[in-house]
């Protein structure tokens, strides 16, 4: 299941997380990241050695300015405390798993 993190939990959850993390930059407006939840929900359970977590870009103003998120949905990949890659839109499986790579 996809953890829901804030700037606070950010560093401590992402940043010094020993197994990559998928961070799903989202808001509950957003149309095509509710489509993307689900999806992402799936790839969390199927995917245990990938921590996936989602960052309200409402609640958390800062971080997607920090990351310049410009649209949503924004997928950022972090290793050893790193930005590796980033996808933006709606991503499929097959798309989130190659990312992660």
């Amino acid at each position: 299941m996809a953890l829901e993190v804030n700037t606070n939990e950010f560093k401590q959850e992402v940043l010094e997380a020993a197994q990559p993390v998928l961070v799903d930059f989202w808001a509950p407006w957003c149309g095509p990241c509710r489509m993307q939840a689900p999806i992402l929900e799936d790839f969390a359970k199927e995917n245990s050695g990938v921590k996936v977590v989602k960052v309200n870009v409402d609640d958390n103003p800062e971080l997607a300015a920090h990351f310049n998120i410009m649209s949503i949905p924004s997928l950022l990949v972090f290793k050893n405390g790193v930005k590796v890659n980033q996808a933006i839109g709606l991503q499929s499986k097959a798309d989130l798993a190659a990312l992660v790579k």
